[in-house]
Parts: structure tokens; C-alpha cells; sequence
């Protein structure tokens, strides 16, 4: 169980903080210059090795759940720290904060909105905000023995902190049976396995079909051009799963992920944390490890998260 919280985690965290500096880029400009090792500066002044919401957002939540308790008002508290004070960051100061989140975390500390009614409904309120950092709810559901339709409610519920709109919950629901299934089998099957299980949960849903290429026969052959890398939440998983499925390693998922330009951090944060569920921690270059800040930080919430959910 460590070892596989830290792939995930890790996966995750690396992929983000290799985005950082290109975020925002275009692909023709990638395609100039790609990125090809970890970089600082560049979009933000920060050094290599900075990562930004997706995984502090994630280590908010990932601080509550370590201690086997799924407490939402614990989590916005969280976030609310994160944006007010920059806990959870690598230099102490919060950047990079999607609108959609915002504005959730807001209606928590402004308006006094119960945890789960903070998000946005609306179809606008539909960017990646959820999806990148519903990573620890995965592992929460996996190694605390929520199963079932427990599980699906809680990614759901995860996704409304702060995007409450169907697609955005189904959006992190498909990432969920993909990685879930990753972290029982890592194998190329099991990507396509968890692709098959979301499309049975969610048969019934419409908004399935905003999802419809990741279920299509040919979705891997797709060429790059046809692949968006924006920060809409169906464009965010479909780039990292089309990373992962034409890719063999992690090293090259997240590379590719970066390089598709545009919301770089998000879609190779989504990528890595398959990509570290399917390769392993091991997979994670180690100079890429080596480089990234507070490491042993975020190591620390690994292992406090292993011990408790064992004896759950």
C-alpha cells in the first residue's frame, strides 16, 4: 500500500511541478522548444521543482484523509488555509487558483455554505478543478475499503467541494475505476478495463456523452491535432489518457502531457498519476524526484496515510 500511495502521489506531484514553467504555452511554441527535463521559471518565477494547486489542493484533502476521516468542512478548512495563509505550497504563497475553486472556497468562508452545496453547478463551472486533485479520494476509497456505489458517491461528493456539476463528477468518477483498476492490476488491460466499468456506472447518465471519444475503438489513434489540452475538464481527461495509452513509460506520459501546451501542469499532474499507478514509484526519474520541493514533505503525509488506512 506504501509503495503505491507514493506512485500515485508522486506521479502526480512530478507531472505538475514538470508543467509549471510551460503552462499556458501553445503547442506550436512546445513544438519549438519542447520541454524535455525538469525546468524552473518560465510561466511563474519560481524554481524547478515548484508545484502549484493541483497538488496542494491535493495534499489539503490528502491531510484530512490520512487520519481516516472524510470530514468536508476539514477539507475547505484546508483550503481556505491553502489560499489565505499558502499552506500546503512549496514557497508559502498560493498561485495559480482556478476561478471555479475560488469561488467555492468563498461560499465556505464568506457565506457560511455547508461544504457540499460550495461548488458550482452551473455548466460553466466545468474546468479541471476537481479532476486534478481527486487523486487521494481514489486511494482513500481503495485502502480505507470504501467499495461500490460508497465509492462513487464520495468521488462525487469530492468534485462538488468545488465543481458540483454532473459532467465535472463524472469527469472524475471515469479517473476513478481507471486508476482504481490501475492499483489493482497495473497493466495496459486494466486502463481499459476501468474505461469499461465507468461507461456501465454511467450508461444511464447524459452527460456520458460529453465523454464519448474515451469510449470509441479508435480513441487511442486519435492524432494529436484532434487532442485538446485545455483546461475544461473533458479536454483534461482525454489528453492524459491518450498520454498514458500511447506512451510506454512514465517519463515519456508526462513529457508528451507537457508538450501538448495549454494547461500543462493539470494534464500531466491527471497523466502522472496513472502514469505512477501503472509504471510504480520506481518509474519517476529519480533527478525529477530529487528536485522536487518539499519532497520529504509530502513523503510524510504518504506514510501517515499507509499506517492508518492498514489498520482500517
Amino acid at each position: 500500500m506504501r509503495e503505491k500511495i507514493k506512485s500515485v502521489i508522486f506521479g502526480h506531484a512530478v507531472g505538475d511541478a514538470l508543467g509549471v514553467p510551460a503552462e499556458f504555452c501553445t503547442r506550436d511554441e512546445l513544438d519549438r522548444r519542447s520541454i524535455c527535463e525538469m525546468e524552473g521559471f518560465g510561466t511563474y518565477p519560481y524554481p524547478k521543482g515548484t508545484w502549484s494547486d493541483d497538488t496542494s489542493m491535493s495534499l489539503c484533502a490528502l491531510d484530512v484523509l490520512k487520519d481516516s476521516e472524510l470530514d468536508w468542512s476539514r477539507i475547505m478548512q484546508n483550503f481556505k488555509r491553502w489560499f489565505d495563509r499558502g499552506e500546503y505550497t512549496p514557497s508559502g504563497v498560493c498561485f495559480d487558483i482556478g476561478g471555479a475553486c475560488m469561488r467555492a472556497i468563498n461560499n465556505y468562508s464568506l457565506y457560511g455554505m455547508p461544504a457540499l452545496e460550495c461548488g458550482g453547478r452551473e455548466e460553466c463551472s466545468n474546468g479541471n478543478g476537481s479532476l486534478m486533485r481527486i487523486l487521494p479520494f481514489i486511494l482513500y476509497a481503495e485502502f480505507a475499503g470504501i467499495e461500490g456505489g460508497d465509492a462513487v458517491d464520495m468521488i462525487h461528493n469530492a468534485s462538488a467541494l468545488t465543481h458540483a456539476h454532473m459532467r465535472s463528477k463524472l469527469g472524475c468518477g471515469i479517473y476513478y475505476f481507471v486508476v482504481r483498476e490501475l492499483l489493482r492490476a497495473p497493466s495496459a488491460d486494466s486502463v481499459y478495463r476501468g474505461i469499461e466499468l465507468a461507461r456501465r456506472a454511467y450508461g444511464d447518465y447524459s452527460e456520458l456523452e460529453r465523454y464519448r471519444r474515451i469510449f470509441e475503438e479508435g480513441f487511442k489513434e486519435l492524432e494529436r491535432d484532434e487532442i485538446k489540452s485545455t483546461g475544461y475538464v473533458v479536454d483534461t481527461l482525454e489528453a492524459a489518457l491518450w498520454c498514458l495509452l500511447n506512451t510506454d513509460n512514465y517519463r515519456e506520459c508526462v513529457l508528451m502531457a507537457v508538450n501538448l501546451g495549454d494547461d500543462t501542469d493539470t494534464v500531466a499532474a491527471v497523466a502522472g498519476g496513472m502514469a505512477g499507478a501503472l509504471y510504480g514509484y520506481g518509474s519517476i526519474p529519480g533527478e525529477w524526484l530529487d528536485s522536487l520541493i518539499k519532497r520529504e514533505y509530502i513523503e510524510g503525509i504518504c506514510s501517515k496515510a499507509a499506517d492508518n488506512w492498514s489498520k482500517a
